[in-house]
């Protein structure tokens, strides 16, 4: 091909090329009505003041921020995210270096036998080197849609780093509060064993004076040892606890956090919590930014496939020495540069299908990310209302538990008085003792549901950027 024919093959290309890399990506907006505030604000005590990164430090508690930093550095599921963003790196690094022009080096050498003039055959070394060079004039976009695609994909893995980090550090609050909690229902039901036991040596003191009966001891009995099998199970509640948290911050079970381990308190927040608004949390979302670039890569993933339907061009180069025979070692050379242009055109039906198929991928990608919108915000949502919901729950249990507290008083003075049966006082050691532990339950719920707010606002990724 001559000069001018290739200068005009060029320029067509380039005329080309518009309607050969596919459409141009644009950031989809969210659905309408998915930026202002949260509609369950209004039964939860919280501000419109954006979240902290490490909204756990709202909780005040050292080994709580101890804790979630070493899950931070080494919790397993953070090292395979970490492993994966760096696999897509250099998938990426692949992509950009088809910009560059390839190279091949060879080399060979070979006896031959052969007749020479005279007939006689004769024997000889024949020595050989080559070096081609090519590289593909990206006319068609189908390189640049590559790295394009390369590039989105690395966010997205990125993204994907960030919602384990996110998850890490909810995970790694809830296990410690769900050990604390266990701990504190373990001192109320330590300490309502200690009053039914109390009570049993009460009555059989009674009994033994002649005021009291072989019934009233057997029913005291019965309710110590009732509360006595109530421990067990908050114990295995504790070490399971205390086992998964191990596991997050990294450690074997056997390992567990002795501040853990000893936690009676379950930690609370009294402050009105920091929530922002939909804008705010759509934008802080890892997940959401996930689903965005996983839908940009879609998008370049069309122009990769269009460039099928347009010839490759590619200008390539060699060169190559031979030498041997009775010839010195380079004595013949030889050299070609020009371009090559191959056209798949058998298979355009081909490429129109995978053509299709990116497309479609790429509706599924958009569709995937709507979906990833609205149920961010349904989180969100959901965990403002149940946490708002258990602090009235809450309320209503600590004004039940006091005044039963009261009542086991006055069954008491009433009992020693001789006004009211032994039996009046066992139920209403048995009502407290119940409301005790719901209202431990309760509080731990609250601080369940504060985590899975803040899980669902979708921070505790932006300290560690990579």
């Amino acid at each position: 091909m001559s000069a001018r024919n290739l200068s005009t093959a060029a320029a067509a290309a380039v005329l080309l090329t518009a309607c050969a890399t596919g459409p141009d990506y644009k950031a989809p907006v969210a659905p309408p009505g998915t930026g202002g505030g949260f509609v369950s604000t209004a039964v939860a005590p919280v501000s419109a003041d954006q979240p902290p990164a490490d909204w756990w430090r709202l909780y005040q508690d050292p080994a709580l921020d101890g804790l979630i930093a070493e899950a931070l550095d080494n919790n397993r599921d953070v090292a395979v995210a970490a492993a994966n963003l760096a696999q897509v790196r250099a998938s990426l690094s692949e992509a950009r270096a088809g910009r560059l022009p390839g190279t091949t080096m060879s080399a060979a050498a070979a006896r031959s036998r052969q007749p020479d003039a005279t007939g006689r055959m004769v024997e000889a070394d024949t020595l050989s080197t080559g070096l081609d060079v090519s590289y593909e004039v990206d006319f068609f976009g189908r390189v640049g849609r590559s790295i394009e695609a390369a590039r989105a994909e690395r966010d997205a893995a990125r993204a994907a780093l960030d919602v384990v980090r996110v998850s890490v550090a909810a995970e790694t609050a809830r296990a410690y509060a769900d050990a604390c909690a266990a701990g504190a229902q373990l001192a109320v039901a330590q300490r309502t064993l200690a009053l039914s036991d109390e009570t049993a040596g009460l009555t059989r003191r009674q009994m033994e004076a002649g005021r009291g009966t072989g019934l009233d001891l057997s029913r005291a009995q019965a309710q110590a040892e009732t509360a006595r099998a109530a421990i067990p199970p908050l114990q295995a509640q504790r070490d399971a606890a205390l086992f998964r948290l191990s596991v997050l911050v990294g450690r074997p079970p056997a390992q567990v956090s002795p501040e853990a381990a000893a936690c009676q308190a379950i930690p609370q927040i009294t402050a009105a919590l920091p929530v922002g608004d939909g804008a705010a949390l759509l934008a802080r979302r890892p997940d959401v930014r996930q689903a965005e670039r996983r839908l940009a890569a879609a998008t370049a993933r069309i122009g990769v496939a269009a460039a099928a339907l347009y010839p490759q061009v590619t200008l390539g180069g060699s060169v190559g020495s031979v030498g041997g025979g009775g010839r010195g070692f380079g004595d013949q050379v030889s050299f070609s540069v020009g371009p090559l242009i191959s056209w798949s055109f058998p298979n355009i039906a081909v490429a129109r299908a995978r053509i299709a198929q990116a497309d479609a991928a790429t509706q599924a990608a958009l569709a995937t990310f709507e979906q990833t919108t609205l149920t961010a915000l349904q989180e969100a949502e959901t965990a403002l209302s149940a946490y708002g919901r258990e602090l009235d729950r809450r309320t209503a249990l600590r004004r039940a538990r006091d005044q039963s507290a009261e009542a086991v008083r006055l069954a008491r003075l009433r009992h020693a008085a001789g006004l009211d049966s032994f039996l009046t006082v066992l139920d209403a050691e048995r009502t407290l003792a119940g409301l005790e532990a719901q209202l431990a339950l309760s509080e731990a719920a609250v601080t369940s549901n504060q985590i899975r707010l803040f899980k669902a606002l979708g921070g505790g990724w932006e300290r560690r950027a990579l």
